[in-house]
């Protein structure tokens, strides 16, 4: 348990939303903190976690705590039970979700690690966990010991825990050379390091904690940007680890994904059968040397002739599809094994090249261009086979001169590493290159300017110019994006400057969404349109009923109709339209002074899917406004819901919150020169049968809607 502090969102005692009793603090995040609290209804233990308050009011992690929230919908005993977001009238905003007690293993990990035996149980647990999760579509992305709880000190129990942690959806170059990552890239998978994450991403992290669980200490990955770009195309040292344990963490953790078991559910059959089932044959795209192959132990040995000794067709010339770092690895494996390029190895049968140069041009949209020299045939191919994945040409010509051993896979490195800017060149003379580009993402400006800034493993050393460039964004080609999703009427872009976005310009979406999946769902899709922009979703969440309303409510200015929300047992107003289980709601709609002729028309949209008329309705029907003025002039309120006792012996309408539709419901009101409809409607009907009526009254033409007034009224648990 950690001592409380001033600055924290809550301290033991405090009684949150009238249920839960904090009871200690369990720790502190970079945004949150984790508290142990009471429910004092149900006596139930459950862990709050609290975002801190600096960050209650950003929409990103707002984003966040939803996303973590949605995991709700995940119900097996290896993740934790989460339930939902509440917010504290201060507007603390906290998660809901079940408390685990026993130790996480990294706690495990400092005391030394755990057994081969114990760890072959927890795996097992957290694979099923995983199959869970991923038949969701969620996937964990920073899986780690100190992610995995084992309850009651059990490892037949353990549970995955904090799913929400995720800084960014795309983590990119800069979860190397940043801070955000820090001590936790030991544990990601090499795809993620260029982006890409899926299930595979979950299962090599798995392989990975419970490498550093049996050692009690986690795998090398490497000390800066080179070593771990390195590290990460390498199988992780197993050496120790005793069997099935081993086997089983080395087919988890290969670092191609295509080689690792592919579902978590290969996983828990591999562990409950005993024995990892056989890894898949490598197809002939892609040749991964390792590291004491007799590719690496002979000159002058390329990828051909490692496919040769594997028995494989050599790769053939193709666009890859491979992430940045596997490529990397497989040219500097190419590249590694051209031997000696200077005199006394090639013989004089070669011309001598002085100045040794090679260089590369690609333009924006264009394709790469290549020219220069080539010590081997191994190192030709391999460097015309790269420049063939990027659609480009070399013209590359046999020759020897003053470079170093590591000359192929130096170039090989560079030109795998430029190949993800926009436009680009390199030039090399002998051991020296120029490396110039250009990119629009900051996290590549940084990757590629880090990655290229040191001596490279062949001895080849330079110089390195990257600049981020920026391009309007503009708005128009947001709006598609933006109208696929809206589903409560038309979103609109806020302030949308004419020649678009600039990078440090903020997109702001205001509207109307159905619920919080929609608002995750779009905040999502413009983030990866809009590239470093700040994104905000100022939109009002409704529901699915209140949505069908509004699209079909007809286009009409407001009348300046106020709506009063008031209760049942007291004069108190309430300005908030915010309701408790069991409180009596009051209503009130004050008819400006300026109206005295007319119809008026007030209905609740409620959270359930039906429509409520207060007014008018069969015990209710004259809604004329002269009627409804009594013969005053001036503001006149009409009440329209009224208190319990107020209602007792009357026909007036009056209504308590139930636990049964909890939500945002809607108070519509419509007034009309002549009256709207026909007939009296029932009290009660379905929302799709009045939205049906509100269309039909547009299109048949027969009375108009003069103005529409609306205000939400909101009821919750207490």
């Amino acid at each position: 348990m950690k001592e409380s502090r001033p600055g924290d969102a809550f301290r033991p005692g405090d009684l949150l939303n009238n249920t839960y009793r904090i009871e200690a603090l369990l720790g502190r995040g970079g945004t949150s903190e984790v508290y142990r609290a009471r429910s004092e209804i149900s006596g139930r233990v459950v862990a709050l976690k609290a975002l801190r308050s600096e960050f209650s009011g950003n929409e990103d992690f707002l984003l966040l705590m939803t996303r973590e929230e949605e995991m709700r919908e995940i119900r097996h005993e290896a993740v934790v039970r989460y339930y939902d977001n509440q917010r504290t009238p201060e507007g603390t905003v906290y998660l809901v979700m079940d408390y685990v007690e026993g130790p996480d293993l990294e706690h495990c990990l400092r005391d030394g690690g755990v057994s081969a035996e114990d760890l072959l149980v927890i795996g097992a647990r957290v694979a099923e966990g995983l199959q869970a999760a991923h038949s969701k579509n969620i996937v964990h992305r920073d899986l780690s010991p100190d992610n995995i709880i084992l309850r009651n000190c059990k490892p037949e129990e353990a549970v995955i825990i904090d799913f929400g942690i995720a800084k960014d959806t795309n983590p990119g170059a800069a979860t190397i050379v940043g801070n955000e990552f820090a001590g936790k890239y030991a544990y990601a998978a090499p795809e993620q390091l260029s982006g890409r994450t899926d299930a595979r991403s979950d299962i090599y992290s798995l392989g990975a904690l419970l490498l550093a669980s049996f050692r009690g200490r986690p795998p090398n990955a490497g000390s800066n940007p080179m070593e771990v770009l390195q590290k990460k195309g390498e199988p992780l040292d197993t050496e120790g680890v005793p069997e099935p344990l081993k086997s089983l963490i080395e087919r988890m953790s290969h670092p191609d994904p295509a080689q690792r078991f592919q579902t978590a559910a290969e996983v828990v059959a591999a562990i409950r059968g005993g024995a990892a089932p056989a890894a898949p044959a490598m197809d002939d795209r892609t040749v991964i040397v390792p590291a004491k192959s007799a590719a690496a132990k002979s000159p002058g040995t390329g990828a051909a002739e490692a496919a040769k000794a594997a028995g494989k067709t050599p790769p053939k010339a193709k666009k890859s599809s491979l992430p940045l770092v596997l490529v990397l690895l497989v040219l500097l494996a190419v590249g590694g094994g051209a031997g000696v390029y200077f005199s006394g190895i090639l013989g004089p049968s070669l011309p001598v090249a002085d100045p040794y140069v090679f260089s590369v041009t690609k333009a924006e949209d264009g394709v790469p261009e290549a020219s220069g020299f080539a010590p081997t045939e191994e190192v030709q191919r391999a460097l015309s086979q790269e420049i063939a994945r990027q659609s480009g040409t070399a013209e590359l010509s046999l020759a020897q001169g003053s470079i170093g051993d590591g000359w192929g896979g130096d170039v090989a490195l560079l030109l795998s590493t430029l190949a993800t800017l926009d436009e680009w060149s390199l030039s090399v003379n002998g051991m020296a290159f120029t490396a110039t580009g250009t990119t629009e993402d900051a996290a590549k400006e940084e990757s590629v300017t880090a990655l290229l800034s040191t001596d490279l493993p062949g001895g080849m050393s330079g110089t390195v110019d990257i600049t981020r460039t920026t391009r309007l964004l503009d708005a128009a080609t947001l709006q598609p994006v933006i109208d696929q999703i809206a589903d409560c009427g038309p979103l609109v872009q806020q302030s949308a400057p004419p020649e678009g976005y600039a990078e440090t310009d903020r997109i702001v979406v205001s509207g109307r969404l159905a619920d919080n999946g929609s608002r995750v769902r779009l905040f999502d899709a413009l983030r990866a349109a809009a590239g470093d922009r700040e994104v905000v979703i100022d939109a009002e969440i409704l529901n699915p009923a209140l949505c069908l309303i509004e699209t079909r409510l007809p286009s009409a200015p407001s009348g300046g109709f106020d709506i009063a929300f008031g209760f049942g047992d007291s004069a108190d107003p309430n300005p908030s339209g915010r309701y408790f289980v069991g409180e009596n709601p009051v209503i009130d709609v004050k008819i400006p002074a300026e109206v005295t002729d007319g119809f008026l028309y007030v209905s609740v949209l409620d959270v359930s899917g039906h429509v409520f008329h207060l007014l008018p309705n069969q015990s209710r029907p004259d809604n004329s406004v002269g009627s409804l003025r009594g013969g005053q002039a001036g503001i006149v309120p009409v009440r329209v819901a009224y208190g319990l006792a107020e209602a007792q012996g009357t026909s007036n309408l009056a209504f308590t919150v139930d636990a049964s539709s909890l939500g945002k419901s809607k108070v519509i009101v419509l007034y009309s020169k002549a009256p709207l409809f026909a007939t009296l409607r029932e009290i009660s009907e379905p929302a799709a049968d009045y939205a049906q009526a509100l269309a039909d009254l547009v299109t048949s033409g027969t009375a108009a809607v003069a103005t529409l007034d609306s205000r939400i009224l909101t009821t919750a648990q207490p």
